[in-house]
C-alpha cells in the first residue's frame, strides 16, 4: 500500500462505513477495522492499493468476484458484506473475524498434532469444496488466509483477489501471483490456476500445520516457486516424529506434481481427511484462536482510544 493510505482512518466509504484502524497490510491491499453505520456493527473492510484501483480491467473482474463469492453460503468461509469504489477507492467489506489467523497460531504454537490439524483443515476444505462446487478457484491458500474466531470457526478469507489481480493491466504477465511458498507448480508453469490448484496448496499447509515449516527452500520468491517444478513435497513424517502414516499419505496425494493425480476437490480432500481421522479415532477438537494477532492489537487500541 502507499504511505498516504493511513489517510483512509475516519474517512467514511460511500456514507456508510467508518475505517477506524488498521488490522494488516500486503502487497495488493490493506485491511482496516470498520464501523457500518447503517447497521452498527464492527466490519473488516479490506482497500486494495491505488494502482489497482485506477485499472477498468481489475475492477470489472473485482466487481464480478465480490459478488460471486458474496452468494457462497458456508461457516468455513468468510462473508462478504459488500463491495464497492469510493472517490478511488476500491474495497471489499467481510465479516470481521474475532480471533486472529493460523499464521499466527502457528508462530505462538509451533507444529499441531493430527487432531488440531484436522480440527483447522476439516472447515477450511468444507468452505473451499463449497467455493469448487460454484465453479470459483481461491489461488493463494495459505496460513495468513485461513482465520480462527474465538470461538474456535474456522474460516477461509480472500477469494477472487488474485485472480482479479491477474487479470488487471498493472501486473505484468512475468509475475508469480501468489505465495511463492503454496504455489502449485501449475500456477508457477503458466499462472492457470483449478480447483486442484487449491488442493495443492491446502496440502501444503497441512505439511507446514504437521510439521511446522514449508516443503521447499529458496532464497528468492521465484527460486522457491520453481522448487516444485523439480521435486515432490516430502511425507510430514520424514520431517518430524509421530505424524501417522495415513495423513503422510493424504498429503502426498494432495500435492502431487500431475493435477489429475491429486483429489479433484477440497470436498474430495476432506472426506479423505475425515475417513483418517475416523480410522486413527483422533478426537473432536475446537482449534484455539492465537492469544496475539493483528485483530485483537486493533481492537485493543481502539477500546484505548
Amino acid at each position: 500500500m502507499q504511505a498516504g493510505v493511513d489517510e483512509l482512518i475516519g474517512a467514511v466509504l460511500e456514507d456508510r462505513y467508518r475505517i477506524d484502524a488498521p488490522i494488516a497490510r500486503g502487497g495488493m491491499s490493506a485491511v482496516y477495522l470498520a464501523l457500518d453505520l447503517r447497521l452498527g456493527r464492527d466490519v473488516a473492510v479490506k482497500v486494495m492499493d491505488t494502482r489497482y484501483a485506477a485499472d477498468p480491467q481489475f475492477l470489472r473482474r473485482f466487481e464480478f468476484e465480490a459478488r460471486a463469492v458474496a452468494g457462497l453460503k458456508h461457516p468455513g468461509l468468510v462473508a462478504v458484506y459488500d463491495q464497492g469504489i469510493d472517490d478511488g477507492i476500491a474495497f471489499l467489506v467481510m465479516e470481521l473475524v474475532e480471533g486472529g489467523s493460523v499464521r499466527e497460531l502457528l508462530r505462538e504454537r509451533g507444529p499441531m498434532p493430527p487432531h488440531a490439524v484436522v480440527a483447522v483443515a476439516d472447515p477450511a476444505l468444507g468452505g473451499l469444496g463449497t467455493a469448487h462446487a460454484a465453479g470459483l478457484v481461491h489461488r493463494d491458500i495459505k496460513p495468513e488466509n485461513v482465520l480462527i474466531s474465538d470461538a474456535g470457526e474456522v474460516k477461509v478469507a480472500d477469494f477472487g483477489l488474485v485472480r482479479a489481480v491477474a487479470e488487471s493491466g498493472v501486473t505484468s504477465a512475468s509475475v508469480i501471483l501468489g505465495t511463492a511458498a503454496y504455489l502449485s507448480p501449475e500456477q508457477v508453469e503458466s499462472a492457470t490456476a483449478d480447483a486442484r490448484s487449491d488442493v495443492y496448496s491446502m496440502g501444503v499447509m497441512l505439511f507446514e500445520l504437521l510439521t511446522g515449516r514449508t516443503p521447499f527452500r529458496g532464497d528468492t520468491p521465484l527460486a522457491l516457486a520453481y522448487q516444485r517444478l523439480t521435486y515432490d513435497v516430502p511425507a510430514p513424517g520424514d520431517v518430524i516424529a509421530g505424524v501417522p502414516v495415513e495423513l503422510d499419505e493424504v498429503v502426498l496425494r494432495a500435492t502431487e506434481r500431475r493435477p489429475a493425480d491429486r483429489y479433484a476437490n477440497a470436498f474430495e480432500m476432506r472426506e479423505a481427511l475425515l475417513d483418517v481421522a475416523e480410522d486413527l479415532d483422533l478426537p473432536p477438537f475446537t482449534v484455539p484462536a492465537p492469544r496475539r494477532s493483528a485483530e485483537r492489537e486493533t481492537m485493543a487500541r481502539r477500546r484505548g482510544a
